[in-house]
């Protein structure tokens, strides 16, 4: 796993960990302002060691976790201590999941035809609008091959709990009729997978 700190201060005491879509780096929400938050990315699960000792949270007494896409899973698996909110966006801890997820036949295929042509039409069928695909990851391909098939090994942990969800009206990612078979009172919003272009702070996303 990689990390890469939108902001990080010696002052704030505020913290937003961030987990990120499959094939994402930071580019997806760098447009988003960060008040007085440092804010964290997490991404690539290729394997999920993350030295959390190593990050040096001690300073902040107020943390908070956003999760987005195959996050809203890998989020679960972690322990960062106490946190204040949690949200997932446009996901379940139920990734691939025939009720509550991506079909398992639909990822299995996704796989087997994975290629640059695919890669570029599935950044395409996670937005309702048309921005430009370029700016929004620098990943490799052949990162972005290992992860959707390492994301196979990874199973939630029940136990975590999130304080809020946030389910996109028309997804043609992660279904929107499966992640509301699985949520109880979501906040549904006119949005497709990838749902960061509506928002401008992360304060709107607590």
């Amino acid at each position: 796993m990689k990390h890469f700190w939108l902001n990080k201060t010696n002052s704030n005491k505020k913290l937003i960990i961030f987990f990120n879509g499959w094939g994402m780096d930071e580019k997806i929400v760098s447009h988003l302002e960060y008040e007085d938050y440092d804010v964290i990315v997490l991404y690539d699960y290729n394997n999920l060691e993350l030295d959390i000792k190593s990050l040096n949270l001690s300073q902040y007494t107020e943390k908070h976790i956003v999760a987005w896409s195959m996050g809203v899973m890998v989020a679960t698996l972690f322990n960062f201590g106490e946190i204040k909110t949690a949200t997932a966006i446009c996901g379940t801890p139920f990734a691939i999941n025939n009720k509550y997820g991506i079909p398992e036949r639909i990822y299995n295929l996704t796989i087997r035809g994975f290629s640059e042509t695919s890669s570029k039409k599935f950044m395409e069928r996670m937005f309702i609008e048309k921005p430009n695909m370029e700016t929004f990851s620098g990943r490799t391909f052949d990162s972005k091959l290992s992860e959707l098939k390492k994301m196979l090994e990874y199973k939630p942990n029940k136990e975590f709990q999130y304080s809020k969800a946030i389910v996109g009206s028309d997804d043609k990612i992660i279904p929107t009729k499966n992640q509301l078979n699985y949520w109880d009172n979501p906040i549904t919003i006119n949005s497709g997978h990838c749902p960061f272009m509506l928002y401008k702070k992360w304060t709107e996303l607590l």
